[in-house]
């Protein structure tokens, strides 16, 4: 594994860190991370206080660029709807909802500038 890369995982796990963190502070309850099917994979899965189960897909970047949020196409959103199908598989029925979560790394300093959206449907056209 390069430099790069190694640098980039690390990125990613702080950013799906404070991902869980914000959920946390919101109430929630993470109950899955990096699940993982055939069909695609679910970076957070989160229990709200009102009992919705959440899909998070977190996008972590290190500056605007690169992109953020865009980057979760229909595809994509449709390749986490037919993860989470599998993991609700023999599971008590709930409500469920799609967030993205879009975090940038602050330039010299910890933290991150976070975008949340909630209840996303379509994914970026």
């Amino acid at each position: 594994m390069t430099t790069r890369t190694r640098r980039r995982a690390r990125l990613g796990r702080r950013g799906e860190d404070y991902a869980a963190q914000l959920y946390r502070r919101r109430g929630g309850e993470v109950i899955g991370r990096n699940v993982s099917f055939p069909v695609g994979e679910l970076d957070l899965i989160i229990r709200e206080p009102d009992a919705t189960t959440v899909f998070v897909e977190v996008k972590t970047r290190s500056g605007r660029s690169y992109g953020g949020a865009e980057a979760v196409t229909g595809r994509k959103l449709a390749r986490m709807r037919r993860a989470a199908a599998h993991w609700l598989e023999g599971r008590p029925w709930t409500a469920v909802r799609f967030d993205v979560v879009e975090l940038t790394a602050r330039r010299g300093g910890p933290g991150f500038e976070v975008e949340l959206y909630e209840g996303v449907e379509h994914g970026a056209r």
